[in-house]
């Protein structure tokens, strides 16, 4: 690695760690006050979403739902990466015939995705889905989702009205010219009076956009109007890259305000990226703790080992291990902010100039060579994961 020159790698000067012993724990994220958006709850199969329960992450397969072996074999990678409920797409009666044999081989809630024939949703239900996702804009007229809420609220199956700003109803688009937060919200709002009409409350709504100011708009303006669950997601979001992004604004900065009771993160990417972005979102904000959060040192000039290198090399050996445990783990590079960054993590080092520290509950453990630093802080993880299940 490159160094200025002049620098204590340059004078081969030890490293002193003395003055960062006692380094007092910062206050945690659930200590600092949060106020959700109180909703009427319901459930997903075995899953509680809204009033007080955890935020749900969801995932959507990307398989072909005709394919019924490719597509239990998808769920049970994403119920492994943590996804709670899942949703596949109907787009025939072929792919709605296969719903029962999905449904029949995986443990997380089914929701299924209907498009333009109401017919589809009955089918469905008859093989015992969760939830039934329509949309207003292209299920047709108002008697087609009469039938299908008369047919769920027999078997108690909630209805997740989902308004997209690429499918609204063609009379709300000439009327606003353009999909608009207030477009959304007002497609949503005829159909959530139609099932309150015919006295089913088991819903939860989505308002999607690929423009998280939109969606954003969209949710600020429905949350006082009504006391529904809400389905948080920037849809069409990109790519790894771009899409997580896009999602962690829009999502993240409703999931701030109180607002949203289950999200999706859509990415073109293998669904259980999808995953892992979702929790991360929750993770930053803490309002979940699942598995390993890192913190890391983005690097600067004082920087004296490899710590890109050692950053990847331990989250990827420790992604590997897919701990369960919550434990908020620290990669530091200096001596100057490491150890007072890290701590308010449970574990972490930090790194110098051929030495480094192990830093637990912010106190200093013990100094580590630099080559071992990446083996020590696996270790000592597995350790205290290992705790975790004997307790």
């Amino acid at each position: 690695m490159t160094r200025a020159a002049g620098s204590r790698a340059d004078r081969q000067e030890p490293v002193d760690f003395a003055p960062f012993t006692e380094v007092a724990p910062l206050r945690s994220a659930s200590a600092r006050s949060y106020s959700r958006r109180q909703t009427r709850p319901i459930r997903v199969g075995r899953v509680p979403v809204g009033g007080n329960a955890p935020i749900t992450v969801q995932s959507m397969t990307k398989t072909d739902t005709r394919n019924v072996q490719a597509t239990v074999d998808q769920i049970w990678a994403l119920e492994a990466a943590g996804c709670e409920i899942v949703r596949v797409a109907v787009p025939d009666a072929d792919a709605a015939a296969a719903i029962g044999g999905i449904r029949s081989q995986i443990r997380i809630p089914l929701v299924v995705d209907i498009h333009f024939d109401y017919r589809l949703a009955l089918q469905c239900l008859e093989a015992g889905v969760d939830c039934l996702r329509i949309n207003p804009g292209n299920i047709g007229a108002t008697w087609r989702v009469q039938e299908v809420t008369r047919a769920a609220a027999e078997r108690t199956v909630p209805i997740r009205i989902g308004v997209n700003a690429g499918s609204l109803e063609k009379h709300l688009l000439q009327r606003f010219g353009e999909p608009t937060p207030e477009a959304l919200v007002e497609s949503a709002l005829f159909h959530i009076r139609i099932l309150e009409e015919l006295n089913y409350p088991e819903m939860k709504v989505s308002l999607k956009s690929s423009d998280p100011r939109m969606m954003i708009e969209a949710y600020r303006l429905l949350a006082d109007k009504v006391p529904y669950p809400f389905h948080l997601g920037v849809t069409e979001a990109g790519t790894a890259f771009t899409g997580a992004i896009k999602s962690a604004v829009g999502i993240g900065t409703l999931l701030a305000e109180g607002i949203g009771d289950t999200i999706r993160v859509s990415l073109t990417e293998d669904p259980t990226e999808e995953i892992r972005a979702g929790f991360e979102i929750l993770k930053a904000l803490g309002l979940r703790k699942r598995g390993l959060n890192v913190i890391a040192c983005p690097s600067c000039g004082r920087v004296e080992i490899d710590l890109v290198g050692l950053t990847k090399q331990v989250e990827r050996r420790l992604e590997a291990l897919n701990i369960q445990r919550t434990l908020n783990v620290a990669v530091m590079g200096c001596a100057v902010n490491g150890p007072g960054e890290a701590r308010g993590a449970d574990i972490g080092i930090a790194g110098g100039h051929g030495v480094g520290i192990l830093i637990k509950k912010g106190r200093i453990v013990r100094k580590v060579k630099e080559s071992e630093l990446a083996d020590v802080l696996v270790e000592e993880i597995q350790q205290l994961a290992n705790q975790s299940a004997e307790d």
